[in-house]
């Protein structure tokens, strides 16, 4: 089978939806697919190392975050030249934007191509950010509706968030396809190599993987650090990752008096160090109601790390409190309380990263049977559609 994968993150950003992309990729590949990635052109460098095809198309910085690119693949002529020599039998699009719109326009364009359409993300949440309008971003949202229902498939990578997109307003089939986690053992010299970068030792650590961004919650967890050092408990708190509120989260870890307790490592690219991160941590807190299936939460628990999060919240779907995860409620406290009873059990804390691991992820190995048997799917139901318009 040939198939494209299209999407506006990718190497080397590590953002949960390039390394979706990414494990798309290689499993395919490693089935004997022919896989051709698509996405804005992020690093120029050597490439060979790739089992599959990466065409990229010109692209710029965004503003608010230069990390991340905007592509713009009509403006590129030399890439509308690979790509039309490219032979698809399915295109998958992971996003509704730049990438998204380019699969669309290839698909129109072939007439006997379906496009599968992944949804991954609250993007009103991100829109209402940056418009500060709630009518605007309702507007911009209905436009992307209008997106995924010119698609042939869609696919959500879990309930919760198959309900967000009816929230939304689409009213078409929702697949359920989870996202997997490569099963992995961390390398014994990462950990040498942590305790000399991060000058962690042998207290508890709390560990937060992800944009530092305020839509993530980190609110709740610098106040719940508070409250944990105002009532003498020693832990260490570990942030990892970039984002546009970096110095803003900054400026209120000092002002909550808990930069002694803090490390901001910034982005680690380095997967073995991030493992071991993992593995180190002895729990992982992620209070965010923004995410939905979130990869670090199944990266920790693959490190047999288990994660702190909100009862209710979408992140939470996988979690059963107190057999392989925490769930506390939405405030500053509880997730203090919940944290320091879990700190006071330190046996606990192993059983319930036992079960973590045992129940939580889902390797990509397995998932990628399930991936092929549904693209099958839509290819057959495609071309009856196909064959039964041309007999009319």
């Amino acid at each position: 089978m040939k198939i494209g994968q299209f999407t506006d993150t990718f190497l080397p950003i590590t953002d949960g939806v390039g390394r979706v992309v990414h494990a798309y990729a290689l499993g395919l590949s490693n089935l004997s697919h022919e896989v051709t990635v698509v996405a804005p052109l992020y690093n120029t460098g050597q490439r060979g190392h790739f089992p599959f095809e990466l065409v990229d198309y010109l692209s710029y910085p965004v503003p608010t975050a230069p990390q991340y690119k905007i592509g713009s693949p009509r403006f590129d002529k030399h890439y509308r030249k690979r790509i039309e020599m490219i032979p698809m039998d399915i295109m998958h699009t992971h996003g509704p934007f730049s990438a998204g719109r380019e699969a669309l326009r290839l698909a129109k364009n072939r007439k006997t191509v379906p496009l599968v359409a992944s949804f991954h993300s609250k993007y009103y949440d991100d829109f209402y950010k940056a418009t500060k309008s709630a009518s605007i971003s309702k507007v911009i949202v209905k436009n992307l509706i209008n997106f995924y229902e010119k698609c042939d498939d869609v696919w959500a990578v879990s309930t919760s968030t198959g309900e967000v997109l009816r929230q939304y307003g689409f009213k078409g089939h929702i697949r359920i396809m989870p996202n997997g986690v490569t099963l992995r053992t961390p390398k014994q010299d990462s950990f040498a190599q942590l305790e000399e970068r991060l000058k962690i030792h042998d207290e508890p650590m709390l560990l937060f993987v992800g944009q530092i961004n305020w839509k993530k919650n980190l609110l709740r967890i610098l106040e719940a650090a508070a409250l944990l050092k105002s009532s003498g408990k020693d832990f260490r708190l570990c942030l990892v990752g970039q984002g546009p509120d970096e110095q803003e989260v900054q400026q209120k870890i000092l002002d909550l008096g808990i930069a002694d307790q803090t490390l901001m490592t910034g982005h680690i690219g380095d997967a073995d160090l991030l493992d071991a991160l993992y593995q180190r941590a002895s729990l992982f807190v992620f209070p965010s109601l923004y995410d939905n299936a979130p990869m670090v939460l199944r990266e920790a628990a693959v490190m047999g790390t288990p994660s702190v999060l909100i009862i209710g919240s979408d992140a939470a779907e996988v979690v059963e409190d107190g057999r392989n995860g925490l769930l506390c409620s939405d405030t500053s406290q509880d997730l203090s309380d919940t944290i320091s009873a879990a700190l006071d059990d330190p046996q606990k804390i192993k059983e319930l990263g036992l079960a973590a691991q045992q129940s939580i992820p889902i390797s990509w190995d397995s998932l990628m049977h399930d991936i092929v048997d549904a693209y099958e799917q839509v290819i057959d139901r495609f071309q009856y559609k196909l064959k039964t318009k041309q007999q009319k």
